[in-house]
């Protein structure tokens, strides 16, 4: 026979378990750290600059699941404007003028047996910060949300109401 405190106490117990498992699925409690980057790169401090904003470096030129950095000449169409006096400025230069793509290191990497397109979430609204979290007050880039697993994409389509069937995400579609 349970007593009242014991009931209580289970009840807070079920209640706390539903809230840490709520809370594990929109966001990391420990993010992997940051990937050591070519060239420092502060997404607040270019976002901050009036008529920039995601999608000018960032496109999504077809039904891939990447969106692409920038060419290192749309870096430059900026900074060929500003004095090179600083190290990672001479050496984003130095990329330039060699004609190589800035060696840019993925943050959000998923796994290779998902699908997955930028293309209809961008068509279906979905900000940015949605899946990547604050990255315009971010000087540097780490994971911050579980957007990369499968219990982080269900809870933001069960949040929309979106339907979700297991062949959308790990077959390709065309």
């Amino acid at each position: 026979m349970w007593t009242r405190s014991g009931v209580g106490v289970v009840l807070l117990g079920l209640l706390l378990v539903t809230s840490l498992t709520l809370r594990a699925q929109t966001a990391l409690a420990v993010p992997p750290p940051a990937p050591v980057q070519p060239l420092p790169y502060s997404h607040r401090q270019h976002l901050a600059l009036p008529d920039v904003e995601c999608k000018r470096c960032h496109v999504n030129p077809g039904a891939g699941k990447l969106m692409t950095y920038p060419a290192t000449s749309t870096c430059m169409s900026c900074h060929d404007k500003i004095p090179a006096d600083r190290p990672s400025l001479q050496k984003l230069a130095t990329f330039a003028t060699s004609d190589k793509p800035i060696p840019w290191v993925r943050v959000y990497q998923l796994p290779e047996d998902v699908y997955w397109k930028h293309a209809s979430h961008l068509a279906a609204e979905v900000k940015c910060t949605e899946c990547h979290g604050p990255v315009p007050e971010r000087d540097v880039i780490q994971q911050e949300t579980n957007i990369v697993t499968m219990k982080g994409c269900m809870s933001c389509h069960e949040k929309r109401q979106v339907y979700t069937d297991c062949g959308d995400c790990h077959e390709p579609r065309q």
